[in-house]
């Protein structure tokens, strides 16, 4: 019923959108055989609205794969750079956090640990919206920030790195994720802040490793023991998936005889802070210069420009 309503919902639109074209075709036509330069005004602003719905849609139409309706967890880790790049890593969370605010999504953060001098060890959140997982894909990789340290006395230029990986969550209807409680070993530890210290005196952090497949899953973000494991289950599931759909894809590019690209380790973007600014993706090679407002979470150009560049290869 769900897939049903979305796609009533689809067709509605694109009947609307059909009407709208054929009204100002009609109206150019009225414009033109009566010679009118007065309809022109009105002419340029519903042609530059209903060509700016049309864009929107065409994303959408790239929005097709079995997962892209799906909320993303998206995960965020320090690469090179020391506490740099763990400053640089909080930077980016609060840029997904900012987008996902401004589309009106809900965001849960399943998992932080914060760094002892600065920033963020790890982080991981759960973002719920329309095709979240489907837009915020195409932000998998490494993500390279340029500007001077503002933890280096002599504020030279500094180069850190961090490493977003985005899985869809896992749904209910997923068959092929199951964990049996046999599958699972649970441990249980004290959560701690920054300098090591720890929050709290009960032991309410929870790991789970998976057995059979060895992923092991950590979450300390709440205080409670029960909703630490609600959250470490839901990225458990989240990663499973993930390994299945790795093993369907390999499978498929063994059969068409490809190479699997590697899934890791690509420079996707960099976000140069001095000694000018600028935010260039290295895939669509769209950019801009206000870096301030991309890390203030206006990325829509960039998730936009992907998703039209790869138009054709979404599977």
């Amino acid at each position: 019923m769900q897939r049903l309503t979305r796609l009533k919902e689809t067709v509605q639109t694109w009947r609307e959108l059909e009407e709208q074209g054929n009204s100002l075709r009609e109206l150019v036509d009225l414009s033109l055989g009566e010679e009118d330069a007065s309809l022109e005004e009105q002419l340029s602003q519903e042609a530059e609205s209903f060509f700016r719905v049309l864009e929107d849609k065409e994303i959408q139409l790239t929005l097709s794969g079995p997962y892209d309706d799906r909320p993303a967890i998206l995960s965020i880790q320090p690469g090179a750079g020391g506490v740099d790049s763990q400053d640089w890593s909080q930077m980016l969370l609060r840029m997904y956090l900012r987008w996902a605010e401004r589309h009106g999504y809900h965001t849960q953060m399943l998992d932080l640990s914060e760094g002892e001098e600065a920033g963020i060890k790890s982080a991981t959140l759960e973002i719920n919206g329309q095709s979240a997982y489907g837009y915020l894909k195409t932000e998998k990789g490494v993500h390279r920030l340029v500007r001077l340290s503002p933890f280096n006395s002599d504020h030279l230029r500094h180069t850190s790195f961090a490493q977003v990986e985005v899985l869809p969550a896992a749904d209910e209807e997923d068959a092929e994720v199951e964990i049996r409680p046999e599958d699972l070993k649970i441990d249980f530890y004290r959560s701690s802040g920054p300098g090591g210290q720890n929050v709290q005196k009960v032991a309410s952090a929870v790991r789970l490793t998976h057995l059979p497949t060895g992923l092991v899953v950590a979450c300390q973000t709440e205080r409670s023991q029960h909703q630490n494991r609600e959250y470490a289950t839901t990225i458990l599931k989240a990663r499973l998936l993930q390994l299945k759909v790795k093993e369907r894809a390999k499978e498929l590019a063994d059969l068409r005889g490809e190479r699997v690209s590697p899934e890791w380790g690509n420079q996707i973007r960099s976000y140069v802070l001095h000694p000018y600014k600028l935010v260039k993706d290295h895939r669509s090679e769209f950019q801009v210069s206000d870096a301030e407002g991309v890390l203030d979470g206006d990325i829509d150009g960039f998730l936009k420009a992907y998703l039209l560049a790869t138009v054709g290869d979404q599977k």
